[in-house]
């Protein structure tokens, strides 16, 4: 079964985004693919009111959620909604999180991954200053879940310069790993490739990468380079700028065949499930 990773240029329009969200996915299922992954922030960029939107949407209230379960029944379409606001479940009056969420075919929410690791760092662009932990909390779970084309481990943006957390994916059983991105051109250009490379080499799973490609509120000019790369550290599908739908298929024989001759997760001595459990996740 296939599966596609969309690349956006975001803005601060809510509606207009997702319209050409909705665009979007629909090129990636009459295209054949089962589950489509969206960029970070996709539904809105360069906004400074992301506690309101995600206490509205967690109230009902917003127009997020309601579009992305409509547009999974519609299309008959597994969806990756990028990164949503939303605050922790634990917590509805809490700071958001920056929400990776996936719907099934039928809208109905399968699994909720909150970044773990939060881009507060200083880059050498227009912006210069980053600090997410402004506006949202950490998350604190690890998280994989079955979908048509496997079993799925989700990620966001920043949390690919941390390979403990991709090794915890596979070892949960990760055949893909989405990363849902919004890369700083500085950062991207710099390291955005070697590091999807690296993680789906160091796990042997598929990694996608849908990305924000372009120039944002802010001011925010972001690398793009959406892609998909295979188990080997082969980039199958890639954009450079722009809007874009970008497709490939699972060859689980293959991946399993890479698995079994190079048994990596099986050699490794430096693993322990309590050292890669953040030190906020319940027992």
């Amino acid at each position: 079964m296939s599966f596609a990773v969309i690349q956006m240029v975001s803005q601060s329009d809510v509606e207009g985004n997702l319209a050409r969200a909705r665009s979007l996915l629909e090129q990636a299922a009459a295209s054949g693919a089962k589950l489509a992954v969206l960029p970070e922030n996709f539904a809105a960029m360069g906004r400074r009111d992301i506690a309101a939107i995600g206490r509205a949407e967690a109230l009902g209230e917003g127009p997020i959620l309601p579009w992305l379960k409509l547009a999974a029944r519609d299309l008959k379409l597994w969806i990756v909604a990028g990164t949503v606001p939303l605050p922790p479940e634990s917590q509805p009056q809490g700071k958001v999180t920056a929400c990776s969420l996936l719907v099934d075919d039928q809208g109905q929410q399968v699994a909720r991954y909150d970044k773990l690791h939060l881009f507060d760092v200083d880059v050498a662009d227009a912006r210069g200053r980053y600090r997410e932990s402004d506006d949202y909390a950490h998350g604190s779970n690890v998280v994989v879940a079955d979908t048509p084309v496997g079993k799925l481990g989700l990620t966001v943006c920043y949390d690919l310069r941390f390979p403990e957390l991709y090794t915890a994916l596979r070892e949960a059983g990760a055949e893909l790993i989405t990363a849902p991105s919004a890369f700083t051109a500085v950062t991207g250009a710099a390291h955005w490739e070697i590091l999807l490379r690296a993680r789906a080499i160091e796990t042997q799973c598929y990694v996608l990468a849908a990305a924000q490609g372009g120039v944002h509120p802010g001011p925010r000019e972001t690398f793009g380079h959406a892609a998909i790369v295979d188990p080997w550290g082969r980039v199958l599908a890639e954009q450079a700028q722009g809007e874009a739908v970008l497709l490939a298929e699972r060859d689980s024989e293959e991946q399993a065949s890479i698995r079994a001759r190079m048994p990596v997760s099986n050699h490794r001595r430096f693993f322990s499930q309590d050292a890669l459990r953040p030190a906020n996740t319940p027992e």
